[in-house]
């Protein structure tokens, strides 16, 4: 039920996770509450009066935070510092409390694992405060507590600059999607072109001889494999235009507005029908296997139509 196993078509999305949009401030309050619930729980298991902290007069000051319309940078720069000091010192207090009662087990493994997690959110934090650069990059940077692995990725699009979730680069081939790459990491989908075809060549058994891909893809390495494959790409011509024939030509133009529409229109029929707008996973191998369902049940849905209509075909 497939045909043209010879063509395939490549590009790279996100498909995003379910969270608020991480703000610094809204991070390191997330953390603070953590902390302060585990340090109030560790007091009261041990028989010990907590440590005192600033915790009242900080929420105080970040409800007034929150509740302005708009903040300027040294009003935003207080917030953080009064967070950062804060959190810092609650930390401190959760180590002290775990190494002097070892035996205790005040912590569950859960928590541990939040604990290191929200401890790795304060350094990156603390560095870029201290730094003062606001548009310096963090490497590895923690955006959630409760999905320590997602990433935020810069796609450059003029509505979403930024988006948080797993980016998935695809190939397409006779209108069904399969998985070339999937990372939470950010990553270059021009790399991937060399792996596309070796991919397709590999599920089908057919030498590609077409392949659609956006400018992303149509670097000079990628051009000289496609070249010595003796593939016919979809990429523009660099230098000066030379004559081609109005064959080549117009498969170029063909493959390129089948990619355009068909691959970005698979995309937004996975988002907007098969769950995979918000991925509502709660760890990281279920939002994988959600991707991984929501597409190929997509592929499902377009085989039963393909068999439907043969065999209505045949009927007549």
């Amino acid at each position: 039920y497939m045909r043209n196993l010879d063509t395939i078509y490549t590009d790279a999305t996100c498909y995003e996770s379910s969270m608020r949009y991480p703000t610094d401030t809204k991070l390191l309050w997330e953390c603070v509450e953590k902390v302060y619930t585990m340090m109030c729980e560790a007091s009261k298991e041990l028989g010990i009066h907590r440590m005192r902290t600033k915790y009242l007069d900080v929420a105080h000051d970040n409800m007034a935070y929150v509740k302005q319309r708009h903040h300027t940078n040294k009003r935003t720069r207080r917030m953080i510092r009064r967070q950062l000091d804060l959190l810092g010192k609650i930390l401190k207090e959760l180590r002290r409390l775990d190494r002097e009662n070892p035996c205790a087990g005040i912590f569950s493994d859960k928590q541990l694992a939040e604990i290191e997690t929200i401890t790795k959110i304060y350094r990156q934090q603390h560095k870029h405060h201290e730094s003062g650069n606001a548009k310096e990059s963090i490497p590895n940077r923690i955006v959630s507590v409760n999905k320590p692995y997602i990433r935020p990725i810069v796609r450059g699009k003029e509505v979403k600059k930024v988006e948080f979730g797993a980016k998935c680069n695809n190939i397409q081939v006779d209108g069904l999607s399969f998985i070339e790459k999937l990372s939470f990491n950010a990553f270059n989908e021009g790399t991937r072109l060399v792996h596309c075809v070796k991919l397709a060549e590999k599920l089908f058994g057919e030498k590609i001889t077409k392949l659609a891909g956006d400018c992303s893809y149509s670097g000079n390495a990628n051009r000289s494999f496609c070249s010595e494959q003796n593939i016919v790409t979809s990429f523009s011509q660099k230098g000066r235009k030379r004559e081609t024939t109005s064959t080549v030509s117009m498969v170029k133009k063909e493959l390129a507005r089948v990619r355009a529409t068909a691959m970005e229109g698979s995309f937004g029929t996975q988002k907007e029908h098969y769950g995979l707008k918000r991925i509502s996973g709660r760890i990281k191998k279920t939002e994988i296997l959600i991707i991984f369902f929501g597409i190929h049940t997509a592929n499902a849905v377009q085989l039963a139509r393909r068999i439907a209509k043969a065999e209505l075909h045949q009927a007549a």
